[in-house]
Formats: structure tokens, C-alpha cells, sequence
């Protein structure tokens, strides 16, 4: 039996398959709801007294009509046409993370115990939740150093956003607020960091890399000044390369008053091994669906921690959880704060997760973490240069931590194959579609892999084969992975193009008003 050492014979499951709304026979009911007795009717009335005017419908709502039947084979027809963590090697996800999350965790989170929980139940009711919340908070600051942590955020680009504005409020507080307009970050840092800087308005300086693939620190210097608001960095960054100078960096910007935020959304490179606070940063920011276990949710279920220093514990956002010896609750009272950045206090779920992720592995296996992610990824990446075609930018002698930006340049010169074929491609073989890289691509035609400590060296032998067998088929008939996915679920080659248009593709209600109210 063993493992595949070569590549799989694969064939993914392709179904015509309507959307729900599309589906079903008018009158037909997968489940007939049963009246309330009389004795209820009599007590409660009709559900017409029950509401107010304004909250009636005034038509019934549009819903499928289908059998239990027909409802079970839709959405098992989806399921095989869909790949993720559980079917297949999901290494090619660099910064995503994607790894095991044991399934004990999974049976906690849908428990009726949590996922029955609602979020406006009274506090003596959830204390179950808030034990855990705070725990995990008292986890986060050990890991981090840190002297605060909130759980508020619902993702990382939005603790990043708490970040920024942590730093905006800290420097009106000091008077200086209108004066530190600048914020300076590098462009191979997660591009939510100058995203979330614009958008409160800041100006954004970016650092480029030099030849070793790291912002130099005389390039830092030369745009310090008392305009300075923060420093806003990723260590190790995309590339997978740990800026050993980070501490010089980050005493540079606090010597022209600035303060230092440091991404740590994908910590696997670095669990138990360094931390932010020995570095000198002011604040930090965890992904716990990523670094902690929960599998990555495409947009969500989503939890990001905020952790700061004692300075600005003030200004963190709220609620956070607290204990007073007897009972755990909700503080909203932080007159400092930058106040609620969503409605209620996170994703339970998560939190659970990664409560139990910290409980079971202990600083030990926590520490083990980085190490076998850093082993396994500069085992990977040895093998994979061993393949004709794919190169290392920045030199294969600075050392990968655990992930690693390649790029099919040379492949693509030769053959006319890009990234973007290579990754339709390798669909085929049975694994989900790679991560290339943040816009823009500074490294040529990237490819972005991360095994993270959940893969097998087997695991990482077979992920290799198939992108070995697809530079060869590159050089032997680059139209077959032009046209590719041929084996996936999705036949067709998605226009891309469709979604810089507001007509095409609208993410939010308020996407499509922007493109209706400006045409």
C-alpha cells in the first residue's frame, strides 16, 4: 500500500448542476412544519399580533421548493466538485497555512453547547465562552509578549486595521497627531498593511528588497523623520526570508518617535521560537484560522487577535474579556479605545480552536511547530529546485524559514507556460490551484508553497512529482496546459477580467450601488 510516489490517476466529479434557486416543483416540501397547538395559539395569538407592521414581509419570500431527497443529492453533488484540506495535499496555499486541525476540535465547535450560543444572551449564561476567550487571551500574550490582547477583530486585515488605528489614536492622544501622517511598510509585507493605512488616510511609504531579498535598513533610515507615524512589517516576509536585523529596524523607527507593528498572521515560521516583544514591537497581530488551526475560510469564518504592549493598552478595541475572581465578562469600558470594529465579540468557533490547538501541543510541541515547518519547507524547496525550469530569486543561500516565493520564469521564456497555466494546471493532478502572489508580482511569474508541519515527507515527494511531470509536459505540449483544468470540475477557463468590472462581479451591496450610482 504506502503513499503515492509519483502522481495519482485523478478525476474529479463534474456535474450540470443548477443553483438551489433554480431547482424544485412548486408545492413540493422536504419538511411540513407542524402547527402550534391550541393551548400556544390561545396564549401567544397569531404570529400577525406578534410582529410589528414594519417588520411583516408584504410578499412571502422566494425559497426552493424541493424534497429532503433532491436537497442531500444538490449539495452532495457540490461537495465532489469541490477540493480542500481534507481531500487533497493543500501545500501549494503559501501564507494561507493550511493545515491539519485535529477533528477532537471539530466536535467541540459543533457541539449545541457552542453552536447554539447566541450573541445576545445575558453573561451568566456563556461563561463556558468567555472562560475560553480569556484563557486563549492570557495564551496569545504569552506567545506574543505582549501585555493586551482583543479578540474583536473578525480576520487579520481587519486586526491590522485596529493596528493602524491603535497608532493614529496613541499619537493624537500625544498631540501629534496631525504631524505623524506616514506610515512606512515593505512590499513583500501582507498587502492589507498599506490597504488598512490608506484607508484611514495615512500616506503609505513602501521599501523594496535588495539582493538578498530584504529591505535594507539605510533605505529605512533615509524615511524616518517626525512625520513617522509606525513601521508596519512582516518577519519573515512572502519570501520566507527572516530579516535578521528586524530589532535595528524597529530601535530606528523608535528613535524618531514612530511605533512598530509587527504581521504575524502566518507565525508558523517562528511558534515558540521568537517574539514580538524581544524584537521590540509595539503590537502584533495573530490569524487564528491559520497559525492555530482552523482551516483558511475563503473570506471567512475568520478570527483576528490584536496584542499590544502596556502603552496602548488603552486604546485596544473592545469588548475584551476579564475576570474578577468570580465571574468572567465583557469590558466595554475603555475610554481610550478605538471601539467595536464588528457587531459582537468574534467567531466562538475559532477560538475554541485554537484554545484547544495551545492546550494540547504546550510551549514544547508549540515550539516544534516552527521547526518541522522550517524543515519540511527547506526540504521541499531543495527538491523542487531540482526541477528544470523553476528558480529561487534571491539566492538559494539566504535560508528559508517556512515558506518560499519560486518563480517558473525561466519555464515560462522557454515555453511561453506562465504561472497562471501552471496553476490551472496542477487542478488536474488532484491538488487545489497554488498560491501565486499580493499584486504586484515583484518576483516574475511566482509560485508561493507551504508545507506547514502538518505534511509528510511522502506528502511533499508527491507534491513535487506532479509539478515536476508538469514542466516536463511544459517543454513537450504547452497547449495542453494552456487549456487547462481538463480533468476538474470547472470546465472552462474563468475571464479574469470580469472582476475588475462592477457590471461582472460585485462583491457587496455596496460595490454594485458604487458601479449603478456612477454609470
Amino acid at each position: 500500500m504506502g503513499y503515492f510516489k509519483t502522481n495519482r490517476n485523478y478525476q474529479q466529479a463534474r456535474w450540470d448542476e443548477p443553483i438551489i434557486m433554480e431547482l424544485g416543483n412548486k408545492g413540493e416540501r422536504g419538511i411540513l412544519v407542524p402547527r402550534a397547538s391550541k393551548t400556544v395559539r390561545g396564549k401567544v395569538g397569531t404570529v400577525d399580533k406578534l410582529l410589528p407592521a414594519d417588520l411583516k414581509r408584504k410578499a412571502a419570500p422566494k425559497l426552493p421548493e424541493m424534497s429532503q431527497m433532491q436537497v442531500l443529492r444538490h449539495y452532495m453533488r457540490l461537495s465532489q466538485e469541490t477540493i480542500g484540506t481534507d481531500i487533497n495535499i493543500d501545500i501549494g496555499l503559501g501564507t494561507c497555512t493550511m493545515k491539519y486541525s485535529p477533528k477532537i476540535n471539530e466536535q467541540f465547535v459543533r457541539s449545541e453547547k457552542l453552536s447554539e450560543l447566541h450573541p445576545c444572551q445575558d453573561e451568566s449564561t456563556v461563561q463556558g465562552i468567555l472562560k475560553i476567550m480569556y484563557k486563549l487571551e492570557q495564551y496569545l500574550k504569552a506567545i506574543s509578549g505582549m501585555d493586551k490582547v482583543s479578540l474583536q477583530a473578525g480576520g487579520g486585515s481587519q486586526a491590522i486595521f485596529a493596528n493602524v488605528e491603535t497608532i493614529r489614536r496613541y499619537h493624537e492622544g500625544r498631540g501629534e497627531g496631525a504631524q505623524r501622517d506616514e506610515i512606512i511598510t515593505t512590499i513583500l509585507s501582507h498587502p492589507a498593511n498599506p490597504g488598512a493605512a490608506a484607508t484611514i488616510g495615512y500616506k503609505v511609504i513602501t521599501l523594496y528588497p535588495g539582493e538578498d531579498g530584504l529591505p535594507d535598513l539605510k533605505a529605512l533610515e533615509a524615511v524616518l523623520s517626525e512625520r513617522t507615524a509606525a513601521l508596519m512589517i512582516t518577519n519573515p516576509e512572502d519570501t520566507g526570508i527572516y530579516n535578521g536585523k528586524i530589532k535595528e529596524f524597529v530601535d530606528a523607527v523608535h528613535k524618531v518617535g514612530g511605533l512598530c507593528a509587527y504581521d504575524q498572521a502566518n507565525l508558523n515560521g517562528v511558534f515558540g521560537i521568537t517574539r514580538a516583544k524581544e524584537a521590540g514591537f509595539d503590537m502584533c497581530h495573530y490569524n487564528l484560522h491559520k497559525s492555530f488551526s482552523s482551516p483558511h475560510g475563503c473570506q471567512g469564518p475568520a478570527a483576528g487577535a490584536q496584542c499590544v504592549s502596556e502603552k496602548l493598552a488603552g486604546f485596544i478595541a473592545v469588548p475584551t474579556v476579564e475576570f474578577d475572581g468570580e465571574k468572567y465578562y465583557l469590558e466595554y469600558d475603555h475610554p481610550d479605545s478605538i471601539g467595536k470594529l464588528r457587531k459582537f465579540y468574534g467567531v466562538p468557533a475559532v477560538f475554541v480552536r485554537a484554545y484547544a490547538y495551545i492546550r494540547t501541543l504546550g510551549p514544547d510541541w508549540m515550539r516544534a511547530i516552527g521547526e518541522l515547518s522550517i524543515l519540511n519547507n527547506n526540504y521541499m524547496v531543495k527538491k523542487l529546485l531540482d526541477i528544470d525550469g523553476l528558480d529561487l530569486p534571491y539566492g538559494k543561500e539566504n535560508f528559508r524559514m517556512e515558506q518560499a516565493r519560486l518563480s517558473w520564469q525561466k519555464l515560462t521564456d522557454e515555453t511561453g507556460v506562465t504561472t497562471d497555466d501552471i496553476c490551472r494546471r496542477i487542478v488536474d493532478y488532484g491538488f487545489q490551484d497554488y498560491f501565486a502572489s499580493h499584486h504586484p508580482r515583484i518576483i516574475p511569474e511566482p509560485f508561493t508553497p507551504e508545507p506547514v508541519e502538518s505534511y509528510s515527507k511522502d506528502d511533499i515527494d508527491e507534491f513535487v512529482a506532479a509539478f515536476t511531470a508538469i514542466a516536463k509536459e511544459a517543454k513537450d505540449n504547452p497547449a495542453l496546459i494552456k487549456g487547462a483544468p481538463h480533468k476538474a470540475a470547472l470546465a472552462a477557463q474563468i475571464d479574469e477580467s470580469g472582476l475588475n468590472s462592477w457590471e461582472k462581479f460585485a462583491t457587496t451591496w455596496r460595490a454594485y450601488k458604487k458601479y449603478v450610482e456612477g454609470k
